[in-house]
């Protein structure tokens, strides 16, 4: 598969959680990926939570619940080893669908409400620091102009 050419920063879609043109930030850094979720509870086996906070556009309230899910431990930047849900999503990101695992975790007072890791981004992307929004302008580009067959 042909490497895709990313930027530091994008907007994208997470069609099976119904958030569309969410800013993220790619981050090589980090291994997993990770996605600002609040309001995280787990009972009867399922876990609820919702995503972003009412600081966002985007932000409905609406409860999402998990059947399936893990819990995993990360370490953050500062070396702390935090317990995390972890569930399985898609992103869509260069009109392509790919399979995504996301933590969840509060990213309030972060700038991208969604960082996006090596564990995701290998043998699928290479980064380039230069760039930015290149899948969004892609998409935007391709509303503008579409092509008739």
């Amino acid at each position: 598969m042909e490497k895709i050419v990313i930027g530091r920063f994008d907007k994208a879609d997470f069609p099976a959680l119904k958030l569309y043109d969410i800013a993220i930030k790619i981050d090589t850094g980090a291994y997993t990926s990770s996605i600002h979720c609040e309001n995280i509870e787990e009972k009867d086996e399922k876990l609820y939570c919702s995503f972003l906070d009412e600081e966002h556009p985007l932000y409905n309230g609406k409860e999402i619940i998990f059947d399936d899910y893990d819990i995993v431990f990360v370490r953050s930047s500062n070396g702390i080893i935090q317990k995390r849900y972890q569930v399985q999503s898609n992103i869509k990101l260069f009109n392509k669908v790919f399979k995504i695992s996301l933590s969840l975790s509060s990213r309030q007072e972060m700038r991208f409400p969604v960082l996006i890791g090596r564990k995701f981004l290998t043998k699928k992307f290479i980064v380039d620091t230069e760039l930015t929004n290149v899948s969004n302008n892609q998409k935007e580009n391709e509303s503008k102009n579409p092509i008739q067959k």
